[in-house]
């Protein structure tokens, strides 16, 4: 496995993917795929059970999906530093025909990607479906997914996330992604969630929280112990505190950027914050 510094400069090659690629094309969504950056080279490079090659059963390794399915450039990103396609093919990132959309789509067949997802609310029943699938399977992997906070304002996810814990289903790793910002605004402003790691306790979840989920040392221990505690009788949630924008000064501590597109002047400003550390594509 990569070493910690091996992994940071992962982190920080990895933002300025994201941040061509959304300004290539002059759309998408960077704040929130910079603040889950430490996350996904986290669960991709140190802590998932993966195979060689892909294939859409995922059986015998662990399987992940994105439900907040707008943050699709740090998953692209992520997935090809990973090897799982070309990373050459990111300079294709929402173009026409290309296998790389803005949300992410099944119908192209691109390695990593085993659901559509981008229509909110509906990955934490995709997850809980492809965990009691591995238990069906005899299958002893996990499955872990990944959530918006502002996502959770609908409701299916809390029908979900009752049945999860009805049916301990206990191999299933939930992140929800506490930025505290959505597209209108403040999460506080729009709709408050209270305490979204009470809510899942007395859903009957086990819940760990990691509070500063761009410090990438804290996110791999949280995994970690996040995996520790599966198979005992409860899904497992983490409740990850990130800052959207992460990395990016004048992207963060704001919603502006949820999806907005740097200009020229400020892809240089931002890509002079995150120098250049395994090659850009």
């Amino acid at each position: 496995m990569p070493n910690t510094q091996e992994l940071q400069d992962l982190v920080v090659q990895v933002r300025r993917d994201i941040l061509r690629m959304v300004h290539k094309v002059n759309s998408g969504h960077p704040g929130g795929s910079l603040g889950c950056t430490e996350f996904f080279v986290a669960l991709y490079n140190e802590v998932m059970e993966l195979k060689e090659g892909f294939d859409m059963d995922g059986i015998g390794e662990d399987v992940f999906f994105l439900s907040n399915g707008h943050i699709s450039p740090v998953f692209y990103s992520v997935l090809a530093r990973r090897g799982y396609f070309p990373i050459e093919e990111l300079n294709t990132f929402r173009l026409i025909d290309s296998r790389l959309q803005g949300h992410p789509t099944t119908h192209e067949g691109l390695p990593g990607v085993r659901v559509a997802s981008g229509s909110l609310g509906q990955g934490m029943s995709v997850a809980i479906g492809a965990a009691l699938a591995k238990k069906l399977n005899g299958d002893d992997h996990l499955v872990f997914s990944l959530h918006g906070d502002g996502e959770l304002q609908e409701g299916q996810n809390w029908e979900a996330i009752m049945y999860a814990a009805g049916n301990k289903v206990d191999n299933l790793i939930s992140t929800v992604d506490r930025n505290g910002q959505q597209i209108d605004g403040a999460t506080e402003d729009v709709l408050p969630l209270g305490d979204v790691a009470e809510k899942f306790r007395v859903f009957g979840w086990d819940v760990l929280e990691i509070e500063n989920g761009n410090d990438l040392e804290q996110v791999v221990a949280g995994l970690k112990e996040a995996k520790s505690r599966t198979g005992k009788g409860k899904p497992v949630c983490i409740v990850m505190t990130t800052e959207m924008g992460n990395g990016v000064d004048f992207m963060m501590h704001t919603h502006a950027w949820h999806g907005k597109a740097p200009s020229d002047e400020q892809l240089a400003n931002a890509l002079e914050q995150n120098p250049e550390t395994l090659g850009d594509y």
